[in-house]
């Protein structure tokens, strides 16, 4: 059965009036004016005043309406859905996806999702998939919009993996995978490629040697700064700025990258509460409990209680009775855009680019107009619509792949990376071509340049 929740005041647009049409679906608008008849009335307002409107004007006018980092809930979910069928993800005995623990040969890395889908069968046990596998697998199991998913699948498979699989973890063992699947070194060896620094849960790679290790101290934090136990998307980003400034101050190879920082690093966030939070009839957008997260991290509480935690290492889980987000409302790319810009409207530093250069508390922002040559002026980059989005996706189709020369050898094979950046940037409002960048003037922060000098190449 089928639950709507009254439709909440639209208080906020981060969308364009393609992607506003996409967040309002002819039915959903239907039933949601059932409910609040001055619903769609006010849907038709927005959609005239987006289009008649200097997007940077209603971009900036309404971006400064935004007090809370889940805003973009109101738009892109306006009515709360809940369909107990639909939305379970049977993962109890007979489900065909009971929880299965991994073996030493098996790939779990620093993302707790792809270990919890390994360990239930909806990837590959061993920690090594396909671009299918995993546009299927995070489409089906949490909600994520194929656009997004597919983009993501395939930076993975293209820098990280052999052109069409790629790890969850570092370089696959022998027998795993193709011919090429060597080549490739995973998501635990894509720093400052797809794996950013400042993780919730991770540690950044030149502090510890790892980047895949959970640490209890950074979990504890994040549990204690959601009241009650209940973490939402506005305690995620306060603890996001916290854990931001604590790299500045203690870690002199921090690195907000051009991709990694801009849009990787706040997906780490995000998602936590877009795909791990459970459903229901009260809680339609979902809410996450500190137990809910325990399981899909792998983390218990020490017998005798006392609020001490315990990791281990490659067990996280799908809880039983879990519930994903509704299927009417996946979280696509517009979505997740929206709440990165959420996120950078209360911390404006989210989105500047940059590192230490000299030791802890020497972070320098990168000049945006010289590193483009003039094709993103640094007033536009923090104020103009799209203008961060439309720059990171391009930066991250230019990241040198791990299969370097082996590529010319599946010419053919290999998806284009490109291909999906130009199929996002088709959303993207004025989205300027980016043609080049002067990497060099990367090459002052201490993070980028050791990770080039050690070739990014690391494997576990």
């Amino acid at each position: 059965m089928k639950y709507y929740a009254a439709a909440p005041p639209l208080l906020l647009l981060l969308s364009s009036a393609p992607q506003l049409a996409t967040a309002f679906p002819s039915s959903i608008l239907s039933q949601a004016a059932s409910q609040d008849p001055s619903f769609a009335a006010r849907a038709a307002e927005i959609l005239r005043s987006s289009s008649s409107s200097s997007s940077s004007n209603t971009f900036n006018s309404k971006r400064q309406q935004i007090l809370t980092a889940d805003g973009a809930t109101k738009i892109f979910e306006p009515v709360g859905i809940f369909n107990a069928e639909a939305q379970l993800v049977d993962v109890g005995p007979g489900s065909g996806h009971e929880w299965i623990a991994p073996g030493p040969e098996d790939l779990r890395g620093p993302c707790p999702g792809l270990n919890a889908f390994a360990n239930h069968g909806f990837l590959p046990h061993n920690g090594y998939a396909t671009i299918t596998q995993f546009i299927e697998a995070t489409n089906s199991v949490v909600g994520m919009g194929v656009q997004l998913a597919a983009f993501l699948a395939v930076l993975g498979a293209g820098i990280d993996g052999d052109g069409i699989s790629w790890s969850i973890h570092g370089t696959p063992p022998p027998g795993v995978g193709g011919p090429l699947s060597g080549f490739g070194n995973g998501l635990s060896g894509s720093h400052n490629k797809y794996e950013s620094d400042a993780s919730p849960t991770r540690p950044d790679l030149y502090q510890t040697g790892n980047n895949y290790k959970l640490i209890i101290d950074q979990f504890r934090q994040l549990i204690s700064m959601s009241p009650n136990g209940i973490i939402d998307l506005n305690s995620l980003t306060a603890f996001r700025s916290q854990r931001f400034d604590d790299q500045i101050s203690s870690n002199p190879f921090f690195f907000n990258g051009p991709f990694t920082g801009v849009l990787v690093q706040p997906a780490a966030y995000t998602f936590i509460y877009r795909f791990m939070a459970n459903h229901s009839v009260e809680s339609p957008h979902g809410e996450l409990r500190s137990e809910v997260l325990q399981s899909w991290f792998g983390v218990e509480e020490e017998e005798g209680g006392g609020g001490e935690y315990v990791w281990r290492e490659g067990w996280e889980r799908i809880p039983l009775n879990w519930y994903k987000r509704p299927i009417e409302y996946p979280y696509d790319n517009a979505y997740f855009l929206a709440d990165a810009a959420n996120a950078a409207a209360l911390h404006p530093k989210f989105l500047n680019i940059g590192g230490n250069t000299n030791g802890p508390n020497t972070f320098t922002g990168l000049n945006i107009t010289s590193f483009t040559s003039g094709l993103f002026p640094a007033e536009n980059f923090f104020t103009k619509k799209d203008s961060f989005a439309c720059f990171a996706y391009q930066f991250a189709a230019q990241a040198k792949p791990d299969l370097l020369g082996a590529l010319d050898v599946v010419t053919g094979q290999i998806p284009s990376l490109t291909s999906q950046v130009k199929a996002l940037m088709g959303e993207l409002e004025g989205c300027s071509q980016l043609r080049g960048v002067d990497e060099e003037l990367l090459m002052q922060f201490q993070g980028y340049r050791r990770s080039k000098g050690e070739g990014i190449v690391k494997r576990f």
